[in-house]
């Protein structure tokens, strides 16, 4: 029986996809990460950040929407939670909730320009390399209408 101890800490986050149709189909807004120390000079979520204490996941989504790309009223939908792991390496383990947007107020915009480099519409057939790869799973599953409610990354087939 393992002790409270022993657990280990399940790190929750959220995720916006902000969509659009585009000329060939349809975009997805990217930043490019720089200075945050993880995945720095990869594209990603426009919008992303840890849920805080007493925050629901979709709470998160509009928080970091407002701080990261300064828009508001977004109409969420939610694609999936993926639980994601790094193959074993004695690290928390992380709760990803994604959610797409496609109506929201305001023009996206880069508000933390220290950790943003550029924002970028991306066809979501042709994404930017590289991508964070477990959000580029979950970009391509979007792109291919093959999402889940429940996803995983980065374990190992048992």
């Amino acid at each position: 029986m393992s002790t409270p101890l022993d657990r280990f800490v399940v790190v929750p986050a959220s995720y916006v996809f902000l969509l659009r149709d585009g000329v060939t189909g349809p975009e997805v807004l990217l930043q490019l990460r720089r200075n945050t120390g993880y995945m720095d000079d990869h594209w990603a979520a426009a919008a992303a950040g840890h849920v805080e204490q007493g925050e629901t996941a979709y709470d998160a989504a509009r928080r970091e929407a407002l701080e990261e790309i300064a828009v508001t009223d977004l109409d969420l939908a939610f694609v999936t939670a993926m639980q994601r792991t790094r193959g074993g390496e004695p690290i928390d383990e992380r709760i990803d909730f994604f959610f797409t947007a496609r109506s929201w107020s305001g023009e996206p915009r880069i508000v933390e320009p220290d950790k943003c480099a550029e924002l970028r519409w991306c066809a979501l057939a042709d994404l930017p390399d590289p991508v964070v790869p477990h959000e580029r799973s979950v970009l391509e599953a979007l792109w291919t209408g093959t999402t889940t409610a429940y996803t995983t990354f980065g374990f190992t087939p048992a």
